[in-house]
């Protein structure tokens, strides 16, 4: 005899709600898809246009601050003339204020490293710095006058954004920048290393053109400061 339950309705016992494995696996899925998609836009923006710059040390105290973020504008030297003075670039100081890039480095590694730079949440390379342009290919740069100015092509700069209480420089120079690169110095100079330690090398102490990232322009982080970085106007003598 056969039983209630030989005579199961075809199909009953059939769950109706659907596999909630697969369906977390496919959101899981989109998920990173737009992860992915929102990380390559902010890399191709961060190669081509403005890239986030995370200010390591106080060499640049009191415009730039450590921990704030400057956005780079890396297409203002591209489309018009190049750095002037008074401009704070972001640069790439291998063979002039680094040594030769390391051939041994791990590849992934460094490309994990250039990927967290360009979006502004880790430590920016050992290699790249930022500066205040203070002399452009063919200026003379000679500290310091009597009253302890920096001048440039025999006229003082007014340097008003100095860190409070520090001097132009305590260590006298006098050069005549090459075509095609950059004297650089850091607005809070008893704390930045900057050309001045660099006059003894290849170059004497200065940057190639070539070699700058692009100008900050913008503190994009932490609220509390955001707004425009400031030239220095002072330093535009000709």
């Amino acid at each position: 005899m056969e039983t209630e339950e030989q005579h199961e309705t075809p199909g009953r016992g059939r769950s109706s709600v659907p596999d909630q494995g697969t369906k977390g696996r496919s959101r899981s899925v989109r998920l990173g898809l737009a992860a992915a998609s929102v990380l390559a836009v902010l890399l191709l923006t961060s190669a081509f246009i403005v890239q986030p710059f995370l200010i390591p040390s106080s060499s640049m105290d009191p415009t730039l601050r450590v921990g704030d973020r400057v956005l780079v504008n890396k297409l203002v030297y591209r489309f018009g003339d190049g750095p002037r003075r008074g401009d704070v670039v972001v640069f790439d100081g291998t063979d002039s204020f680094s040594g030769e890039a390391d051939p041994d480095a791990n590849p992934v590694v460094v490309a994990l490293r250039e990927a967290g730079a360009a979006t502004g949440l880790v430590r920016p390379s050992e290699t790249d710095y930022v500066k205040r342009v203070i002399g452009v290919g063919g200026d003379r740069v000679r500290c310091c006058d009597r009253r302890g100015r920096i001048e440039v092509n025999g006229r003082p700069v007014d340097e008003e954004y100095l860190h409070p209480g520090n001097a132009p420089s305590v260590v006298p120079f006098d050069i005549r920048v090459p075509e095609g690169r950059l004297w650089v110095m850091g607005d809070f100079r008893s704390r930045s290393s900057d050309s001045r330690d660099h006059l003894g090398e290849p170059g004497g102490g200065t940057v190639p053109v070539e070699r700058v990232i692009g100008r900050a322009d913008w503190i994009g982080w932490p609220p509390s400061r955001i707004g425009s970085v400031p030239s220095g106007a002072g330093s535009g003598h000709d």
